[in-house]
């Protein structure tokens, strides 16, 4: 059996006008190094080459990878925590205000840890949590009392449940793009929010850093949005973005990891400085952001 998946054509709108543009390397767990295509059609990137669904779990496997680990080691993941810890109010706020609710019905996919499903439910919302890795399900009934499920459930759910689905940092992982998206229309009441926040490779720190920018994260990033690629996936699955909103801290998290690619230190001083350029490229404008919110609703 082929453990690998070649792409022939784009795997967001299929068209087969596709090319490499740069060569990233897995800085996380591996040291191997993957293609990165570019789709000329809706200027989605994807890594080219990946590991198959029953495949790829070793890649997640390290300690680094604070989503599933949860840890606090070291700078960059205390740092991480420390700025969870005010982000996860934000996106609480954000999905209230998205949806005219105070409580409702969420899916939370990719849930990790469960830290945002916890903070969602002390809130008040019933909240459906999936997660893949077996690790971080175990840590989020470990860490927050959180049973999450595994993301096949996905496909099983009732129709029309949800009052908003969200995903942090999540859909670059998905193997089954089409799939999900699909069934994240059949989800959401009429007028649910699809809430959905991804790296931008269009951002001046992706810039600044090319092959080095940490938010590649190959292979477990499988695609790699621009603007233009994610309002082009979403009008084909039925959705339109309403809003982008911008993450303001991941410019400089994400300058942070890619200095540590680049030169195999932290080195503060241009991380923060290439974040803060970044940041303010992207004042006024969303889409310039290091990572964007795009909010969608049902066409």
């Amino acid at each position: 059996m082929d453990q690998i998946i070649h792409y022939q054509q784009c795997p967001a709108c299929e068209s087969a006008d596709i090319e490499k543009v740069l060569t990233a390397k897995d800085h996380t767990v591996s040291g191997e190094n993957f293609e990165i295509w570019h789709c000329n059609h809706c200027s989605l990137r994807f890594t080219q080459d990946i590991p198959v669904l029953a495949a790829i779990g070793p890649y997640y496997q390290s300690e680094e990878y604070v989503s599933h680990s949860d840890s606090q080691k070291g700078l960059i993941n205390s740092l991480y925590h420390r700025v969870r810890n005010h982000t996860l109010q934000t996106k609480h706020q954000l999905l209230e205000t998205v949806t005219g609710k105070k409580q409702g019905a969420l899916l939370d996919v990719g849930a990790g840890t469960g830290a945002f499903t916890k903070t969602m439910q002390d809130a008040g919302w019933q909240v459906t949590g999936l997660e893949p890795d077996d690790t971080a399900r175990s840590n989020a009934m470990q860490l927050h009392g959180v049973d999450l499920q595994s993301p096949d459930q996905i496909y099983y759910l009732a129709d029309a449940q949800f009052d908003a689905i969200a995903l942090w940092h999540v859909l670059e992982h998905v193997h089954d793009l089409q799939g999900y998206l699909a069934n994240f229309h059949r989800l959401l009441k009429a007028t649910g929010k699809l809430v959905i926040a991804v790296p931008n490779y269009t951002s001046k720190d992706a810039s600044a850093y090319g092959a080095f920018w940490a938010a590649y994260d190959v292979p477990r990033h499988l695609y790699h949005f621009s603007p233009a690629s994610m309002e082009a996936l979403a009008k084909s699955k039925g959705f339109q973005v309403d809003q982008m909103q911008p993450m303001w801290f991941d410019s400089v998290y994400v300058s942070m990891l890619s200095e540590k690619c680049k030169t195999g230190s932290t080195k503060l001083i241009p991380a923060i400085w290439n974040g803060l350029l970044s940041n303010a490229n992207a004042i006024g404008n969303a889409a310039n952001c290091s990572s964007v919110i795009y909010i969608l609703s049902k066409q």
